[in-house]
Order: C-alpha cells, then sequence, then structure tokens
C-alpha cells in the first residue's frame, strides 16, 4: 500500500510558491523516528538504516525493542504538504549520542524540531530534549504510543520532563498518518506564535 502512495505522489511537484519549512525529527535510539518519517511523507523516503552488528552491543538498548536490527546512521528525509502553501521536509536524526554531531549539523536552517519520546524510556528523552536546548532549536515532544506500553496523563508526562508551560506535549502513533500528522501541526503552530508577522 505504501509503493502505491508513493507512486500516486511521485509524479506531484512543488509549485515553487509554497512556504518550504525544515522540521527536525529528534529521539533517543529506538523510538520511533524512522517509522514516523515514513509515515508522513508523500515521497518515497530517504532512509540511512544499516544493520545493526556486534559492535553496537552494549551500546545500542535494546530493551523494548527486541525485533529491530537496523538503525539510522545519518538521517531520513520525508517530505509533507501540511496545506496546499505550506511544505515540511522532514530530517529524522540518528538517536545515539554518538551521532550528536550529526544531529547538530541536521539542525542548521531547522525552523524547529518534534521530539519523540518513549514512556517505557522517558528517561532517555532528557538528554535529547537537552540537547535541543543547547541547539536553541524551538520543539515540541510526541509521546510515540508502543503496543503495552504504560500510559499517563499529560500532565504527569509534562511534569516527568520537566518541560516549559508553553511546550507543546501530545500523544501520538508513529505509525498512523493523521495522528503523526497531528504532532506536527501541534508544532508547527507553536513555531507560529514564536515567529511573529512582520510589521506593515
Amino acid at each position: 500500500m505504501d509503493s502505491k502512495r508513493f507512486e500516486s505522489a511521485a509524479g506531484t511537484h512543488l509549485r515553487g510558491d509554497e512556504t518550504a519549512v525544515k522540521i527536525l525529527v529528534a529521539g533517543h535510539f529506538g523510538v520511533g523516528k524512522t517509522t514516523y518519517v515514513k509515515t508522513l511523507s508523500a515521497i518515497r523516503p530517504l532512509l540511512t538504516e544499516e544493520l545493526m552488528t556486534t559492535a553496537s552491543e552494549g551500546t545500542d538498548d535494546l530493551s523494548g525493542v527486541p525485533g529491530k536490527t537496523t538503525t539510522t546512521v545519518a538521517m531520513d528525509f520525508g517530505r509533507l504538504n501540511l496545506s496546499e502553501d505550506l511544505v515540511l521536509y522532514l530530517f529524522g536524526a540518528p538517536g545515539q549520542e554518538r551521532f550528536w554531531s550529526v544531529v547538530a549539523d541536521l539542525s542548521r536552517g531547522a525552523l524547529g524540531a518534534l521530539v519523540l519520546a518513549d514512556t517505557r524510556k522517558l528517561g532517555d528523552s532528557y538528554p535529547v530534549l537537552g540537547l535541543m536546548e543547547d541547539l536553541g532549536l524551538p520543539y515540541a515532544v510526541a509521546v510515540n504510543l508502543f503496543d503495552g506500553a504504560p500510559t499517563y496523563e499529560l500532565p504527569q508526562l509534562r511534569d516527568a520532563m520537566d518541560l516549559a508551560p508553553e511546550t507543546p506535549l501530545v500523544i501520538c502513533d508513529a505509525r498512523d498518518h493523521a495522528s503523526a500528522k497531528n504532532a506536527l501541526v501541534e508544532l508547527v503552530t507553536h513555531l507560529l506564535t514564536l515567529t511573529p508577522e512582520p510589521a506593515r
């Protein structure tokens, strides 16, 4: 079904008068960033997944994702028309700290970031949130609900992640297009509040 979606979108081209915005999709290892980009992209996404080897044993925590055999080593890329005039370029970043220089490079020119979190490993999100703060990148947080993962009320999650009151926090399913898109709408709405219209 995905291939049909990509094939039908392959013939679509930008008109040239759209507003294009770069968005970083960040989060810790195994939180679902590649799935998120694949779910939303209207074009065939560019993925840089590689098979995990024994070299990563003891480094990459596979708890909660026992079937995971690949990891992003550079970036994922996809494109989504959020409206007729607004195009989002999605750059999925690798989640391991050893790739944070790559994340910093990918953040250049980005208007904001969507940080995915997992309630089974909420603590793994803290360094990613800190990195976004260090980079000065506005962000929203989307808690990706994995099957069987514990659920919490949003105020509990906000407290646990020590999020500022103005930072958007939503629950999403990275596998579901409407749910994943809603998280981006929350982020873009937030970014618009940070960018006042120019004086006339």
